[in-house]
């Protein structure tokens, strides 16, 4: 009966004991280590196809090195690469933080933010829920991409509706339509 009752305390410190415990290093960097060993650590963990151990040595590293934003740049990109957008966006602001001219940091931050905002307004779009503010604000991001970009349009025109084709009739309608100064029940006719 008292066995029962002191199992769940046993297990509680043997989990205390095993978090309190630093191991063999699998996941820490060692006393004197340098930098460039890290990030040869982290390198060799990701060629073994254990990214958690990778990330854990770049994490460590960062802690051990506060000053340096290679470990932050290097979670970034595991992040992004594994689409996994809003770590990506944290770690690449901790790099951004320690340098904040770096290409890639802001890269990663960016293009993972948009990521994370294109994700969203085409789900608010699948469901048609894209108006007021939230409209006007998505219009405005994008004219601010477009300027950004130096780009005109932001879909290319494959994946867009070709425009209506025109009709040698509607073509010569145009050309003869009144002019300005000409009476006719359509005022605007000329501009079309």
């Amino acid at each position: 009966m008292k066995f029962t009752r002191l199992m769940p305390a046993m297990a509680c410190i043997a989990l205390l004991s095993a978090c309190a415990t630093t191991g063999d290093g699998s996941g820490s960097v060692p006393k004197g280590a340098t930098m460039a060993a890290s990030i040869a650590a982290a390198d060799a963990a990701v060629a073994a196809g254990q990214s958690d151990k990778a990330y854990a040595l770049l994490k460590s590293a960062g802690q051990v090195f506060p000053a340096d934003k290679t470990p932050w740049v290097r979670m970034a990109q595991m992040r992004f690469d594994a689409k996994n957008y809003g770590e990506a966006i944290v770690d690449a602001l901790q790099a951004i933080e320690r340098d904040p001219d770096d290409t890639i940091a802001n890269s990663i931050a960016a293009v993972s933010g948009l990521r994370v905002s294109s994700k969203a307004l085409a789900e608010l779009t699948r469901k048609n829920k894209l108006n007021g503010n939230v409209k006007t604000e998505a219009e405005e991001l994008a004219k601010l991409l477009r300027t950004s970009l130096g780009e005109d349009v932001l879909i290319p025109s494959s994946a867009r509706k070709p425009p209506p084709a025109r009709t040698k009739q509607s073509a010569t309608t145009t050309a003869t339509a009144p002019k300005s100064g000409s009476s006719s029940s359509d005022p605007f006719g000329a501009l079309k």
